[in-house]
Parts: C-alpha cells; sequence; structure tokens
C-alpha cells in the first residue's frame, strides 16, 4: 500500500510553526491563516477526469467518470488500491471462511466513521448490498452480488425496494456472516470492487439527493461538484484506514478532450493527465517539460477465434490452425511501431497484477514469433482438411484498432500465404451487439480490464462455459469441462497459493485450446508536471490519488 509518512511529521510541524510564528510577527493573524489556506492548495492535486454518467453511488457506478471517485470517497471491508496490487483488510479487521469457502464470517475494526460523523457498522455493508443486489432498485452493478445467497429471490423489478439478502447475517454491529450459494475463494478480492462499500443511514432516505452530494469513509470527501466542470475532494479527518495521504486534496477536471489536459500538463495549468493521447504516444517520454510514467498494465488485448467458425473448432485440426495464426503475430513489432512501447508483450492469460500471473506457463511458446513453425503447423492442419476462404478479424472503427488489425493481417498473408483482412463495424455499440448476437463468423478483437485484482476474474469470466452463449464474457463461446474443473477446484480452495497452481494447470489447457489468443498488456501512461511526485497505479490502471505529492 501507500508509504508511511509518518517519519516526516516533526519536520513538517516544525517548518510549519516557523511559518505561523513570521505570519504573526509580520501581519498577525489573519494573514497567517491565509498562507496556511494557501500552503494547503499549493498541494491540491489536479488530475484529468471526465463527468460521471450517473449520481455518485457506489453500486451504481460502472464507467471511467465516476469509479475512480468511487475509490476515494469510499473504502470497503478490503483494498486493493495501492500501487503494489495487494488486497489488504481495510474496514474488515477480518474475513474467515469455512472449509469450502462457501460461508465467510467478517468482523470490522472498531472506531471506523463516515465523514458526516455517523458509525460504519455491520449494517453499513449488509443494507447497502442488499439495495444494490435487489433488481427493484435498478442499480448497475447487481450482478456482483450473485453468488450470495438470496440474491435470485430479490430479481423481481416489481419486488419490494427494501428487501434484504437471506444470505447475511448481521450478529452484532461488528461482525456478520456472509453465506455463499457456491464455493467462492476469490470472494476476499471482489470485496475490493466499489459497489462493496458500505453506505450511511442518510442514502436511504434520498438516494438520489445522496449520489449529488456523497458522504463517503474513504480518504477523500466531496467539497463540490460543479457538473462539467470539476469535482474537488479534500482529506476526510474520519479517515482511519490503510492509505496514507500525501496531498491536501484531488480536483477532477473535466476534459472533453484529451488533447487539451495535455497541453495543460505542458503549460503547468494541470498536475497529472493519465490518458496520453494518441499523437502524442510516440513523443510523450521525450518532451522536457513534463515527467513521464510508462510501465506495463492489467489491460490484455486478444483475438477471439468462436468455436463455432469453419477450420477452427475445439479440434486437432482447430488446435493446430489457432496455434498458427498465433505464431504469425508479430507482437514485439506491433508493440514498438504502432503502440510506441506502450503495451507489453503478452506472455499468458493473466496480467502481473494478479498473483497466478507466470512467464513460464507450459505451452506459452505459442506466443512467440515462430513464422516457419507457423507454415508446418498450418500444412499439417491442411493435411486434415485444405482451407479454403478468408480469415477475417471485426472490430470497431470508432476505437483505436485499425492500424494493429492490419498489421496481424499482413502477418497472416506473409507468413501463410492466405487471404486475411480486417472487418470493421462503425461503433462500439454495434460491434458489442453483433458480438453479443454471435453474428461474426470471424475473428474479433477482445480485451479485459480486471473488475478486481484475481486470476479468476480473467479466467473464469472469459472461458469457463458456464459464461459461455450468451451468459457471460466467454465471447468464443469454449467449452472445456476439464478446464472448468479446475477452476471450480481453484473456486473451492481458500488456500491463495493452491488457488495460483490450479489456475496455472488450467492456462495450459488454455495454450493447448486457444480459445483467445493473447497479444498484449495496454501500460499504464501518465503525465506530470515536474514537481509532482508519488506516481504509481493500482491494479486496475488508476493513479494511486492519495501518495501524490507536490511538496
Amino acid at each position: 500500500m501507500s508509504r508511511i509518512w509518518f517519519g516526516n511529521i516533526a519536520k513538517a510541524l516544525k517548518t510549519a510553526a516557523g511559518a505561523i510564528a513570521v505570519c504573526a510577527m509580520l501581519t498577525g493573524t489573519a494573514a497567517c491563516g491565509s498562507a496556511q489556506a494557501q500552503e494547503m492548495q499549493d498541494n491540491v492535486i489536479s488530475v484529468s477526469g471526465s463527468e460521471p454518467q450517473k449520481p455518485l453511488i457506489p453500486g451504481d457506478t460502472y464507467e471511467p467518470g465516476g469509479m475512480p471517485i468511487i475509490f476515494e470517497l469510499f473504502s470497503g471491508l478490503v483494498s486493493a488500491n495501492g500501487a503494489d496490487h495487494k488486497t489488504v483488510n481495510e474496514v474488515a479487521e477480518s474475513i474467515t471462511p469455512n472449509a469450502d469457502a462457501t460461508q465467510y464470517t467478517v468482523k470490522l475494526k472498531d472506531g471506523w466513521k463516515f465523514s458526516d460523523g455517523t458509525p460504519v457498522t455491520s449494517e453499513s455493508s449488509t443494507k447497502a448490498w442488499s439495495y444494490t443486489a435487489n433488481a427493484a432498485n435498478g442499480l448497475v452493478t447487481a450482478s456482483f452480488f450473485s453468488n450470495i445467497k438470496g440474491y435470485g429471490d430479490l430479481q423481481n423489478e416489481k419486488g419490494d425496494p427494501n428487501a434484504q439478502l437471506s444470505g447475511l447475517d448481521v450478529k452484532d454491529d461488528r461482525t456478520f456472516v456472509i453465506n455463499m450459494s457456491s464455493p467462492d475463494s476469490v470472494f476476499p478480492s471482489e470485496l475490493s470492487f466499489c459497489a462493496f462499500m458500505p453506505l450511511p443511514e442518510s442514502f436511504y432516505k434520498d438516494p438520489k439527493a445522496f449520489g449529488e452530494k456523497p458522504v463517503g469513509n474513504g480518504p477523500y470527501k466531496l467539497e463540490s461538484w460543479k457538473h462539467n466542470q470539476s469535482i474537488t475532494l479534500v482529506k476526510n479527518p474520519e479517515y482511519t484506514g490503510v492509505r496514507k495521504v500525501k496531498n491536501d486534496g484531488i480536483d477532477f477536471r473535466v476534459y472533453s478532450q484529451t488533447t487539451a489536459a495535455y497541453s495543460d500538463v505542458q503549460g503547468g495549468n494541470l498536475d497529472l493527465l493519465s490518458s496520453i493521447p494518441d499523437e502524442a504516444m510516440g513523443s510523450f517520454e521525450k518532451v522536457k517539460s513534463i515527467k513521464a510514467y510508462n510501465k506495463t498494465g492489467s489491460n490484455i488485448s486478444t483475438l477471439i477465434i468462436p468455436q463455432s467458425m469453419k477450420h477452427f473448432g475445439n479440434d486437432e485440426e482447430g488446435h493446430l490452425r489457432r496455434k498458427a495464426i498465433s505464431m504469425v503475430i508479430d507482437r514485439k513489432n506491433i508493440t514498438e511501431k504502432i503502440y510506441h512501447g506502450t503495451a507489453t508483450v503478452a506472455t499468458d492469460f493473466l496480467s502481473p497484477s494478479v498473483s497466478a500471473y507466470s512467464k513460464n506457463v507450459k505451452g506459452n511458446e505459442v506466443l512467440q514469433y515462430n513464422p516457419g513453425e507457423a507454415r508446418k503447423l498450418w500444412a499439417q492442419a491442411d493435411a486434415i482438411s485444405p482451407w479454403s476462404g478468408e480469415f477475417t478479424i471485426a472490430y470497431n472503427a470508432d476505437g483505436n484498432y485499425r492500424n494493429w488489425v492490419d498489421a496481424v493481417c499482413n502477418n497472416i498473408k506473409n507468413a501463410l500465404g492466405i487471404n486475411a483482412k480486417g472487418a470493421p463495424v462503425p461503433t462500439s455499440s454495434e460491434f458489442g451487439e453483433a458480438r453479443d448476437q454471435r453474428k461474426f463468423t470471424g475473428a474479433f478483437r477482445g480485451g479485459w480490464a480486471p473488475d478486481y485484482p484475481s486470476s479468476a476474474n480473467y479466467l473464469a469470466q472469459l472461458y469457463d462455459s458456464q459464461y459461455a452463449f450468451g451468459k457471460g464474457r466467454n465471447d468464443g463461446d469454449y467449452v472445456n469441462p476439464q478446464f472448468d474443473s479446475l477452476i471450480q477446484q481453484a473456486y473451492e480452495t481458500p488456500d491463495t497459493g493452491k488457488a495460483d497452481e490450479l489456475y496455472r494447470q488450467s492456462e495450459e489447457i488454455l495454450f493447448q485450446d486457444l480459445p483467445a489468443i493473447p497479444l498484449w498488456m495496454a501500460n499504464d501512461t501518465a503525465v506530470t508536471t515536474p514537481q509532482v511526485k508519488g506516481v504509481g497505479f493500482t491494479y486496475d490502471g488508476r493513479p494511486v490519488y492519495e501518495d501524490l505529492t507536490k511538496r
């Protein structure tokens, strides 16, 4: 988590005391207050942001404008907000599973309060979770509670909006029990997601008004929200959690174009921008007037080949052709030439932000550029059933995908001697509709950004058969009972080390079947003014805002 800064308190107090004494001698008490206010303002960090799509309610926020704000205003039972990507208890003192992870007993730390001074209790979580899970309330993150007992009973949109999840059992103000519908060893990691944040009693009196002026228990509290202009946060004096705030506040400024924000950083009018404009990708690390950051992130790009695609089924021919396609893709050249070093070649199906990640999973040699071997594999597949037709890759034209799709198609044509071309779909919404309705007859672009720091969030969500055929994000409709069994065993294993070994075994199967072909990880990138210090990124690519300082 964030580095502890208590060692600098004595120095800071000494400096502040000296400044106050000088102020008092020269201009009196009022001027001292003004000087202190200016010093605090000098350590408020201005960052780029976007207008939240909805009021700021944790269970109804699932988009890039609102989520960074929610994570700073609220703290959940656990936190994964540090640059080390580790999940640690925050509001929870302990979260204890039973033998097969079908039940968890939660004990809260003493003394937690919301920014309005009211206590954080067991019901602060259980009532909030039930409200969010209840279909009658229509919140966007309801499905995150689907594995808690009683979820199905709350899926009537015309039901009682105050009905509670039957699987939640409050023992006292600091203890409650969570009963799961099926084993879920990943659940403690899931609790780091914003849907699981607690809510004060004031929320239920007027949820809409609360969303405009939210009261949280996180490291910051809301100072002001000027719609379509800015959201300003200041330190929350009631916060007692593990995150150590090194600045005096965060000023999220709304920009409609990243180019304008980039210019403001260069001009010293914005402290941090964490979304580099496309036109600056090749040069932002060379600009002397700013500081640049570029490190491997957690968002993975893939090439999905549906199991229904002719010649690419889950059989010997299909496996040969999938491996051949993977081995003709020059990932290193694409990440260097097209992404200008702001993407990192994938070595497995996971990102470095999760514990089961490894560069040495058996079978991952199929991710290495080897066109000679690919031609041999393609010839073996032709001996089973001769290739005919054209290899296409669908993508949405309103995203930044055309260049890499064209490059991959050229790799395929040059190495395998077959026709390959991109198949653009005008908009992301049309692309998503075609994908969800299984209209693609060829390959299509895929990608994943984690909701919480867990290997299961990559593997189960994308490749387990229970999420195939429109029931989730297994968009290639991959089915392998052996893979499913390993994932289920991992869910039943509270021991993280043992679970990680099962996840790696499941990846070995994926490298044999290649339901999707891993390509590269998008890097976490940012630019700041020269005086900004402490830049780091969370598991999902958010800056660790509380670590930022200009002192």
